[in-house]
């Protein structure tokens, strides 16, 4: 039975750990330095930190914040914003990210994927995808989920793995900061088609959902959230206590 991951995500801008709903109405959180240390300390698996204004704004993601969070944490850490060449891959991964997420960059630049996987390996490049639902199709948004590609988010995400992406993870626009579940119907399609792990990102709103999206999706890796970890809304050790009376089976 795979070990189910618990991530906890730093969406920071201009130096902050940001969290809104939707990926809009962004408010101030906390350090992302305090975060990372607090995480590492209580029972995340892994830290995801993603510089989510990068892109959108045609710079390159904060190293010097991220060296101060890759000192302090003694788990996984994958790092994504701003991540448009092999330049990139290289700057991040040599600042202490243990894994790089690509995502507008890819869409930009598709043969990113294979020529970084090919260089650092499939287990360093996590392809992560904003899903928004579009007449009925799921449609991958870029920069931010400000920019609607008009790309099938299925096939895009059977490409990616096809080109050597590691991981996915999947970024529910629809379900995001809402706090009803994670978004089931879209994971399962994701799920159906790749091989590699998968990561569920947008809906948590307690416990119960991670619970459902387990026994839902069986062979879903490991649950993304923000803000119920942020806001001290869901303890991860708590989460984890719950999910291994509810037969699952986690990190203690």
């Amino acid at each position: 039975m795979i070990t189910k991951r618990i991530i906890p995500c730093l969406d920071v801008r201009d130096g902050r750990v940001v969290k809104g709903v939707n990926f809009e109405g962004l408010q101030d959180v906390s350090s992302p330095v305090e975060l990372g240390r607090y995480y590492s300390e209580n029972g995340a698996d892994e830290l995801v930190f993603y510089d989510i204004t990068a892109s959108a704004e045609g710079r390159r993601l904060f190293a010097d914040i991220l060296r101060e969070v890759a000192a302090i944490i003694f788990i996984p850490l994958t790092v994504g914003g701003g991540i448009n060449t092999l330049e990139d891959f290289d700057r991040v991964l040599k600042c202490g990210a243990d894994k790089v997420s690509v995502n507008s960059g890819a869409i930009r630049d598709p043969s990113l994927i294979g020529k970084a996987a090919k260089l650092y390996g499939n287990q360093c490049v996590v392809l992560s995808v904003d899903v928004k639902r579009v007449d009925g199709r799921f449609t991958v948004f870029a920069k931010g989920g400000r920019e609607n590609t008009g790309m099938d988010a299925l096939e895009w995400i059977r490409r990616g793995e096809a080109d050597g992406a590691g991981e996915i993870v999947v970024n529910s626009i629809d379900t995001d900061g809402v706090k009803s579940g994670f978004d089931i119907e879209m994971l399962k399609a994701v799920e159906e088609i790749v091989s590699v792990p998968v990561i569920a990102s947008g809906g948590a709103g307690g416990i119960q959902d991670f619970i459902d999206l387990f026994r839902e999706i069986p062979d879903i890796d490991a649950g993304l959230a923000a803000s119920i970890f942020h806001f001290g809304e869901v303890q991860i050790p708590e989460l984890k206590r719950q999910l291994a009376e509810a037969g699952i089976n986690v990190r203690r």
